[in-house]
């Protein structure tokens, strides 16, 4: 079972849409919907890239029913602020129908900097939830690092919650992956012997002027540069609270059973990096109502198959913290009735109305 050595404490950051409630569209109103947030969440509801975008971070939490109040807390806190100023939020991947050109960058330096390298990738609005997972032990955070990225895929499927782009059904379960994975620093990091060469190629990407930065790298998986913790940025903002509590289940499952594996020098699988990119591109495109990649085995298998695999692999660590039922829960109510995408499409289909999703989305944020 997990050493008592780590903590494994949780973070949790999720991207939401300001909404404009007679039109569906997004709404660049950070700049007003944030000072009355901030004034019960703090520095704890933070600027995007966008100014139709909001961040809500979770304290550190020590517990997985310390993250649920913190979640129902600040996307209450969020909602009510967004209200006061005649909005609404909502929580997906990436807006139904919204164009890009009709939003702004935030004006902050940090921000303009982005937007002038990246230029369209950063004008492009897409809505992510990452989890830090707390590891002191940046060595072993590397080997933890090493190891999880095999099971990523699984869990994108599951939060997989972005089928439409500028009013049109992309084909894709998370289209949100395929926007981000043009970022030249995104995608599945490869293999790493050790810290010190983590830190090498970190080195050497500010050293050549890849990145400004450090905190420019936006792997699916890395290591934060300002907290000590394990950063998973694979998910789209889930839709509802349950699913982000999935998907924090999972991902800090995860993060305890690869350290257990790590400190008894079990079997590191050796994974092609082309294969790990494969497996998350088939995540994006069907979710979970396909085939998924089991990349050690090297076969395609349904993805009900490969999430109960995950289960399976989790499930020691799940039932020592008394959290297996409620994760197996709530990962066979998403299989049974579908992903935020599987639902986007359903109700889209009745009318064929993108303002439709847009009303589901802003229905299901608390």
């Amino acid at each position: 079972m997990p050493s008592q050595s780590e903590n494994f404490t949780i973070g949790v950051e999720e991207e939401y849409q300001i909404i404009h409630p007679a039109t569906d569209e997004l709404s660049s109103s950070s700049s007003s919907v944030l000072p009355i947030a901030q004034q019960s969440l703090g520095e704890k509801a933070q600027q995007e890239l966008q100014l139709s975008q909001v961040e809500a971070a979770t304290p550190i939490c020590q517990t997985l029913e310390d993250v649920r109040a913190e979640l129902i807390r600040m996307r209450r806190e969020m909602l009510v602020a967004a209200q006061r100023r005649g909005k609404q939020l909502a929580a997906a991947g990436t807006h139904p129908f919204s164009h890009w050109k009709d939003q702004r960058v935030t004006p902050k330096e940090r921000y303009q900097e982005i937007e002038d390298e990246y230029q369209q990738l950063a004008r492009e609005a897409v809505f992510g939830c990452h989890v830090h997972i707390g590891l002191q032990d940046r060595e072993m955070a590397i080997q933890v690092m090493n190891r999880a990225r095999v099971w990523l895929a699984p869990i994108l499927a599951l939060s997989a919650n972005s089928p439409f782009w500028l009013g049109e059904d992309t084909g894709y379960a998370s289209f949100r992956t395929l926007m981000a994975s043009r970022w030249p620093t995104a995608g599945q990091p490869h293999y790493f012997a050790s810290f010190a060469e983590y830190q090498a190629l970190l080195q050497a990407l500010v050293a050549t002027g890849s990145v400004e930065d450090s905190t420019r790298i936006y792997w699916d998986i890395r290591l934060s540069e300002r907290f000590p913790t394990l950063e998973f940025r694979v998910a789209d903002c889930c839709m509802t609270i349950d699913e982000t509590m999935m998907i924090v289940g999972l991902v800090r499952a995860l993060s305890q059973t690869c350290y257990e594996q790590a400190k008894r020098n079990g079997p590191l699988p050796q994974v092609r990096p082309e294969l790990l990119r494969v497996a998350n591109f088939r995540a994006a495109r069907y979710g979970i109502s396909h085939q998924l990649i089991d990349v050690v085995d090297q076969r395609s298998l349904p993805a009900t198959v490969i999430i109960e695999k995950l289960l399976t692999t989790l499930r020691p660590v799940l039932e020592a913290d008394n959290h297996w039922e409620e994760m197996a829960a709530l990962v066979h109510e998403v299989v049974h009735t579908g992903n935020g995408a599987m639902r986007q499409r359903a109700v889209y289909q009745r009318n064929g109305r993108v303002q439709d999703v847009v009303d589901l989305l802003v229905t299901n944020f608390i």
